[in-house]
C-alpha cells in the first residue's frame, strides 16, 4: 500500500468511527477498552489526529512536548460537539497529509522511514484499530478491515512498532512465534515472529519448527496481534505459551485522555486496551 491508499484507509475509518460515536452515543463504554467510553475514545484519537498533523503541516523536527498538547487539541465547550470535534481532527490530519510534498522532512517515531508514508501509514492503523473499539460498544459485529490493510497492517505493527528497543516483547529464552493467514494474499502468509531478549525480529520465511503456531484469516490476526480479538476465534498449535507472552507484553502503555474539563488533558500510563472480545 501506498501514501495515497493511506489516506483513503484513513478518512474511511475515521468515518466508520465518528459514525459509531453518533450511533452509540459518547457514554457508552467500550469492551475493547476496559474503562473507556467512546468520549475517551474520541478524545484520545482526535488528539492523535491533531499531533500527527502538527508535526506534518509545520514539518516538526521534533516531537511536541507535553505541554504544548492541551494546545494542540484545542478546547472543546460542550460534550454535543465532541463528534464533530473528532471529525474536524480528521479532516485537518487528511488535509495535511495530502499537501504534505512527496520529500516532507518531519519527525517520526522510526528513524530511516521516509516521512509522509511513515505518518499516512500509522494514523491509518491507528485509526483502524479505535474504528474497531468504537464499533465494539455497538455489541455486534465490526466492518470488515480488508484483506491486503489487514497484512499491511500486521507489516507495521510487528516491523514498526515491535522493532523499537523500548518493545517489552521479550523472551529470556529464544522462541518463534508464527502466524499464517489462511486467506490468498498477494505475498505469502506467514510471519514468523523471532522473540529473545533483543528487539523482535520478523521474517517471512523460515526452515526450522516453530514454538507456537497461530492460523486463521489475516483480518483476525491483525486483531489478535492488536489485542482486539479473542484467540479462541483462531487456530493456535504448540506452545500456547507465547501467545499468553504476546498478549501481555504487547499492548502499547501510552494513552491520552481528557481531564473532568474535557478542555484539558492528561497523560496516563497503564496497559492499554487488553482484549475481550471482536
Amino acid at each position: 500500500m501506498g501514501v495515497v491508499e493511506h489516506i483513503e484507509a484513513l478518512q474511511r475509518e475515521g468515518n466508520l468511527l465518528a459514525a459509531s460515536a453518533d450511533e452509540v452515543g459518547i457514554r457508552a463504554p467500550i469492551p475493547t477498552c476496559p474503562g473507556w467510553t467512546i468520549r475517551d475514545l474520541l478524545w484520545h484519537t482526535g488528539t492523535v489526529h491533531r499531533w500527527a498533523k502538527t508535526i506534518v503541516s509545520e514539518a516538526r523536527s521534533y516531537d511536541p512536548p507535553d505541554n504544548e498538547i492541551a494546545k494542540i487539541a484545542g478546547p472543546i465547550c460542550d460534550e454535543a460537539l465532541l463528534v464533530e470535534w473528532y471529525r474536524e481532527s480528521l479532516r485537518q490530519l487528511v488535509n495535511a497529509l495530502r499537501d504534505a510534498p512527496d520529500d516532507l522532512s518531519c519527525w517520526t517515531s522510526l528513524p530511516g522511514a521516509p516521512p509522509l508514508a511513515f505518518w499516512a501509514r500509522r494514523q491509518a492503523h491507528e485509526t483502524a484499530i479505535h474504528r474497531v473499539d468504537a464499533e465494539s460498544a455497538r455489541g455486534d459485529e465490526i466492518s470488515p478491515i480488508g484483506v491486503g490493510f489487514a497484512a499491511d497492517g500486521i507489516d507495521e505493527l510487528l516491523n514498526g512498532l515491535h522493532s523499537r528497543p523500548k518493545s517489552r516483547v521479550r523472551s529470556p529464552v529464544p522462541r518463534v512465534l508464527r502466524l499464517h493467514a489462511t486467506d490468498e494474499l498477494d505475498e505469502p502468509g506467514d510471519w514468523f515472529l523471532h522473540i529473545s531478549d533483543e528487539p523482535l525480529r520478523v521474517t517471512r520465511s523460515h526452515h526450522a519448527p516453530s514454538d507456537c503456531t497461530l492460523s486463521g484469516p489475516v483480518e483476525l490476526l491483525y486483531l489478535a496481534m492488536w489485542n482486539r480479538c479473542r484467540i479462541d476465534d483462531l487456530n493456535v498449535s504448540g506452545d500456547g505459551s507465547l501467545i499468553k507472552l504476546w498478549q501481555e507484553t504487547s499492548p502499547i502503555t501510552w494513552s491520552l485522555r481528557p481531564r473532568s474539563t474535557i478542555h484539558e488533558c492528561e497523560y496516563i500510563r497503564r496497559t492499554d486496551h487488553i482484549l475481550t472480545r471482536c
